[in-house]
């Protein structure tokens, strides 16, 4: 298959010694940041500004979509003092808006949830002036689940669609495109004042019109946020990147989304669900 040459605009670099501060303040805490699982290219970037993503629930994941660089396989027993380490890292960093994500845990009875609730729980115990958002797997939509941490009361729940129903197969295996829609439309159903947010990843091959259809959808469950942000394939082993969408089409298709009904929309190339995650909530200030 013939692989893509990057255009003038895929041109971020990974700074070794931008990720040393970050790395050095969470020295022995035991924690893992899907920045690095994940092998995100704004890392040096986030890392410098002493900004990270927690990854919780370990780092090895119960699915096996193509498109994510963190391994695959089975992983080990849910940590009970994970949720407090957390904390103590978000402490270190001086962080005021914070978002914890997880592994898909398929073989834990609620999915994982429990966790983001400890977690939510012990860093406002730390500080009850950070803001928490939570991007989360879709819980296999165990309604009881996503219900206890909506009460959690997160400032953004956040739940990914990534990429257009049509790709689901050969990129989210293990995942349902109507199930995480409906992981969106049930937050609000339990709380129609809940902020929640997804994302979607683009030059998978999706076509135009199928992208513009599934802004229609997620807007359709009252979803405030959405990012938009150009698919890189964390190694050759992974699915291959289809096309590489120009600056101006992210415009475009901020301008799309924003008329779709979303409050605020980030969208361009390095856009990823957590970078510069601040702003979705400054944005209702302006």
């Amino acid at each position: 298959m013939e692989i893509l040459q990057r255009p003038v605009w895929i041109k971020k670099k990974i700074n070794l010694k931008d990720c040393a501060d970050v790395k050095a303040r969470l020295k022995g805490l035991g924690l893992n940041t899907v920045c690095e699982e994940a092998l995100c290219p704004n890392i040096g970037e986030c890392f410098s500004k002493s900004q990270a993503t927690f990854l919780i629930l370990g780092n090895v994941c119960t699915r096996q979509c193509a498109f994510c660089g963190v391994k695959r396989g089975s992983p080990q027993k849910a940590d009970p003092d994970e949720p407090l380490r957390v904390a103590e890292g978000v402490h270190r960093l001086g962080l005021k808006h914070v978002v914890i994500t997880s592994v898909t845990r398929d073989d834990l009875p609620d999915g994982g949830a429990q966790a983001f609730i400890d977690v939510i729980r012990e860093i406002r115990k730390i500080d009850p002036n950070v803001t928490v958002e939570i991007l989360t797997p879709d819980f296999n939509l165990n309604e009881e689940a996503i219900a206890k941490v909506v009460e959690a009361e997160p400032d953004i729940f956040a739940h990914n669609l990534e990429t257009v129903p049509r790709l689901y197969p050969e990129a989210r295996n293990g995942a349902n495109y109507q199930r995480s829609l409906g992981v969106l439309a049930y937050i609000k159903k339990c709380d129609k004042s809940m902020r929640t947010k997804s994302g979607l990843m683009l030059g998978l091959g999706e076509r135009e019109d199928e992208v513009l259809a599934v802004f229609q959808d997620i807007a359709g469950t009252n979803c405030d946020f959405l990012s938009i942000g150009q698919y890189l394939a964390p190694s050759k082993a992974h699915i291959s990147v289809k096309e590489y969408i120009s600056p101006d089409r992210f415009i475009g298709y901020k301008k799309d989304a924003l008329e779709a009904g979303f409050r605020h929309v980030a969208s361009g190339t390095y856009v990823r669900s957590s970078y510069s995650a601040s702003e979705y909530l400054e944005s209702e200030k302006v």
